[in-house]
Formats: structure tokens, sequence, C-alpha cells
């Protein structure tokens, strides 16, 4: 994808930031509309389906393997698929019935944090260092602020939806820990492709044996509007600008884009629903991010001071992500 070769190349990976921080931070609140009018599990399965559909599309054309071949390769599918798709998707859209686009943003980016726990605590070459584990404390100080946690506020839904939305999280650090050492091949199109052609699948059974109905469903012209924009705008386009800015930038600075998102939507749920988050919520957020920050020291000031572009990943590399409200698997460049 070239579509923005006519901006001089100094600026173009920030305008691929920025539009990648636009397109899954507004997923958040899209979520949060959107809910209004279809039940959680049916909206996220919906979403994947023809999301899959499409990227499995343009996997074909601009790759030479659309489909996953081999034991390996059909194993990282289906752990991406349920963990980092299905489990990821499917707690959060459950949880933004009881907490804000904003705050599920802000609680899912102790994504990457969490990854850093789970492959120390899994991996055998991964340990958890002095700085990892006061990063990891970090992260859970700043959870705890958004909830506020109080004995009035045990059984609250703010505690509920937090719980939930940090669930998913957990699931999708889960999951891009637990492909690590699969041994595949598959370009991150393909793979990305199919497991959210699974995980839609799982999505599905989930929702029918909850008894969620289709018949549930309201179509709406705001609800159209809310599945359109996740589906196209956050489920694909946004897919096509993160392959970019893989390509260009690696993975470090794609994972970075999880702490623009809650920011993003914060200021659209301000703009668009009048939805103010109190300091202590921005506040958590800033020490979530400080956590990441003290983890990934070393690879942020390789970032920092990297002149060149990195080669193109396969899923072979991939590790932690950045999904939101549309993650994908993406390589932990440590």
């Amino acid at each position: 994808m070239r579509t923005i070769g006519s901006i001089p190349s100094g600026f173009r990976n920030l305008v691929l930031f920025s539009l990648l921080a636009l397109s899954w931070g507004g997923s958040f609140v899209a979520i949060e509309i959107g809910l209004e009018y279809v039940p959680p599990l049916l909206f996220a399965a919906l979403r994947y389906g023809v999301a899959g559909l499409i990227v499995l599309g343009y996997a074909a054309v601009v790759t030479d393997r659309s489909r996953p071949t081999g034991r390996s390769e059909w194993l990282a599918v289906v752990v991406a698929g349920v963990f980092v798709i299905a489990l990821y998707h499917g707690l959060l859209y459950i949880g933004e019935l009881y907490v804000s686009g904003a705050v599920a943003a802000t609680v899912v980016s102790t994504a990457p944090i969490l990854t850093v726990a789970f492959a120390g605590a899994i991996l055998p070459n991964e340990r958890l260092s002095a700085v990892s584990i006061a990063g990891f404390v970090l992260g859970l100080i700043g959870v705890g602020l958004v909830v506020q946690p109080s004995r009035t506020a045990l059984g609250s839904d703010v505690t509920i939806g937090v719980a939930l939305v940090f669930a998913s999280a957990a699931a999708f650090a889960l999951g891009s820990v637990l492909i690590r050492p699969i041994d595949a091949g598959l370009p991150i199109e393909t793979l990305q492709a199919w497991s959210m052609l699974l995980g839609a699948g799982v999505l599905f059974g989930w929702a029918f044996a909850s008894g969620e109905s289709l018949g549930a469903i309201k179509v709406t012209t705001t609800a159209v509007l809310s599945y359109g924009y996740l589906t196209i705008i956050s489920g694909v386009l946004a897919f096509l600008l993160y392959f970019e800015l893989l390509d260009r930038s690696g993975a470090i600075q794609v994972n970075l884009v999880g702490y623009a998102e809650p920011v993003v939507a914060i200021g659209i749920s301000w703009l668009l629903l009048g939805t103010v988050v109190d300091a202590l919520t921005v506040l958590g957020l800033v020490t979530i991010a400080s956590g990441f920050a003290l983890i990934k020291r070393e690879s942020i000031r390789s970032l920092l001071a990297a002149t060149g572009i990195l080669g193109r990943s396969t899923a072979a590399d991939l590790t932690t992500a950045r999904t939101d409200g549309g993650r994908t698997v993406e390589q932990d460049a440590d």
C-alpha cells in the first residue's frame, strides 16, 4: 500500500501512526455506540466475519501464501483466532456494556505489560527482571486508579466492566505469548485474515450459546454507521495502515500506538457523547504508559535512535499487538 507516496518521507511514519491511532482509538467509542443496537458477541462476530474475508482477499493479492498449510500454521491460526480475536473482543464488547469506550481503551493499554509478564512466566528463555516487575506493578496500579476501588464500588458496573476489559487484555496478551514458540511461516496478512475468520466462528458459537439472537439487532442508521466504521475503517483499512507502518518502522512503534488510542478515545467520546473521564482515569493511563516505557526502555531508546527501516515480518515473528477494538498480532522487537 503506497497511498501516501506524495508525503515527504520524513513525515510518512508520523502520518501513518496518527491515522492508525485515530482509526483504532475511535473503535472503542464506535463499539460503545453500536452496543445500543446489537448484542455484544454477535456484534464482534459480524464485524470480524466480514473483515476477515476482505483481509483474506488482500492477502491473496499481496502475498504468495493465502492459506495455512501444515500443523504449525493452523495451530498459529487457532491460537490467534481463539485468544487474540474471540476472547479478546468478546470480553471487550461485553465489558463495554458497563464502562465507556474511553475507560475500556485505558484498561486495554495494559496488554503489552501483561504480555511481558506472561512471557516471563511461560517462556523458558524469558525472565522477568526487577525492572519488568516494577513496570508490571505500575500497570496494575494504573488499572486500580481507573477502577477507584472502595467497599461500595466492589459490585458496581465500573468494577465489573473494568474486570471484563482487563480479562480481555489478559487473553490478548496470553495469546500473543503462546504464539511465539510456534514455528509458522505465514505472512502476517494471511495469519490475520484466517485468525479473524476462525475468531468470528468462535464468537458466533459463543453468542448463540449465550442466548443472543439475530432478531435482537436493531437496524438503524447509527448502528449501520458504527458497524461500517468498525468493519471497514478499523477492521480493514486500519490493518492496511498497520502493515505499512510495520514495514517501515517495526513492532515497537506499532505497539506505541496503543498508548495514543486511549487519548483518541477520550477525545472522541467527549466530542460525540459528551463523556468526560475524571482525573484519576487520566492518571491511570499515564501510570500504565509509564510501566510500558519502563519495561521497554531499551527498545524505545533504540527506536528513537534508529534511522533504517526494518524488514517485513512473517507469522514466525508474531507476538504482541494492538489490536483495540481491533487489534492484531505483531512482533515484540525485544
